[in-house]
């Protein structure tokens, strides 16, 4: 996405001294008042508090349940020898279910899971929104219900908090008792729930580069402290340059402005509803960050094994040079994993960035593939990693 001209000026003012650079406490100020938590750590991005967090809550024998785990976390804990569980809302598995928080945890399922998994699950984890299930958001109502449960069984929650500002608009919009309320008032009380956070701030925080470690537990704190200056930096700037916590601080301010979101989640909708009326299947509602097109629907002809996601993303390049990401059997899929209930093709819109014509060529290019989908042929790997394998593997059209 693009920063501002106010993020650009606080890169010029930034602070590069190693311990108490004024550009830390700015940031850690702005933090403080969004979220409400005292224990800040910055990372360089969001996977690296992810990785901290599970190298100290993680383990052998270890299960982590999530509403639905994007690829590093889930990545971060299963490298740290722990079993991640994703617990959606079964109308998140269907594509054309209206619900108005298809982000949701199943907190029945998640009671059972807690009850049944007793001493091994260090962590609740929450996506908002949830990525993987097509950008959708999560309810206060039914955070408030994780809280409870993970009171009962003495778990801490921790969001997985990368779209906090996308998540606390939807829930003014759609949540009853929250439409009076501001956003930040909202993004104030989700975080009040939760024990900590990861986040990466090349979402909602606007910038470039950079991430966020929130943590509530003063004794859990010093030991992400500890791992943070092993791998990332000192505490009071991670492995950032000052200029990207001035940056930071600026475009956490600004994610919560109304007028960016509204413009932001009405550009998602506005090329939701011309796919749709051209009979082309997405997950609906249409999400906050991009559109998720339902590719084993448009691709009816090339079987899961020969992955219609990334067959569609190839089609895409190849015919408008658009860019697109393939969650489904390539990103989830793999020796040893079910086969991922959703195929899904993401069409992410970066921040401010390009204009309603931009949003019409894309729109345009998908209906023109839509009608020559026929051609699209599926794949097989043909060179692939064991972890994060759809970052570089290699595929081969049939």
């Amino acid at each position: 996405g693009a920063m501002s001209s106010n993020q650009w000026a606080g890169i010029m003012r930034g602070d590069e001294s190693y311990a108490g650079s004024p550009s830390f406490f700015r940031f850690e100020s702005k933090m403080k008042e969004l979220t409400g938590f005292s224990h800040i750590l910055p990372t360089h991005q969001g996977r690296a508090s992810e990785r901290i967090l599970f190298e100290l809550l993680g383990g052998e024998g270890k299960v982590v349940p999530n509403n639905a785990h994007f690829d590093t976390t889930r990545a971060n804990i299963e490298h740290s020898g722990a079993k991640a569980i994703d617990l959606p809302i079964v109308q998140a598995l269907d594509p054309k279910s209206k619900h108005p928080f298809k982000g949701n945890m199943d907190t029945d399922k998640l009671e059972v899971l807690l009850e049944k998994e007793k001493g091994n699950v260090p962590v609740v984890m929450c996506t908002i929104t949830s990525n993987s299930s097509g950008g959708q958001p999560v309810s206060l109502e039914n955070l408030r219900a994780v809280r409870g449960i993970c009171d009962r069984y003495n778990t801490p929650l921790f969001l997985d908090a990368c779209r906090f500002a996308e998540n606390a608009y939807f829930i003014k919009q759609r949540e009853e008792g929250q439409s009076d309320k501001t956003v930040k008032d909202i993004v104030r009380d989700t975080f009040e729930l939760a024990d900590g956070a990861t986040i990466s701030a090349k979402k909602d925080g606007l910038v470039n580069i950079g991430g966020v470690l929130l943590i509530r537990d003063e004794a859990l704190f010093r030991r992400a402290s500890e791992l943070l200056i092993l791998t990332e930096g000192y505490m009071t700037y991670g492995g950032l340059a000052g200029r990207d916590l001035e940056a930071m601080a600026q475009g956490f301010e600004e994610v919560t402005h109304e007028d960016y979101l509204q413009y932001r989640l009405r550009t998602a909708q506005y090329v939701g509803q011309k796919l749709l009326a051209a009979g082309i299947q997405i997950i609906e509602p249409p999400g906050g960050h991009a559109i998720y097109i339902d590719a084993a629907a448009f691709c009816p002809h090339i079987p899961r094994q020969h992955f219609p996601g990334q067959a569609l993303v190839l089609g895409l390049y190849r015919l408008a040079g658009i860019r697109a990401c393939e969650i489904g059997s390539v990103m989830f899929g793999g020796e040893g994993r079910e086969v991922p209930k959703l195929e899904l093709v993401r069409l992410a819109f970066p921040r401010r960035v390009y204009t309603q014509s931009h949003m019409d060529y894309v729109i345009e290019a998908v209906i023109e593939l839509y009608s020559r989908r026929t051609r699209l042929r599926g794949l097989r790997i043909v060179g692939q990693q064991g972890s994060l394998r759809h970052f570089t593997a290699q595929f081969e059209e049939l």
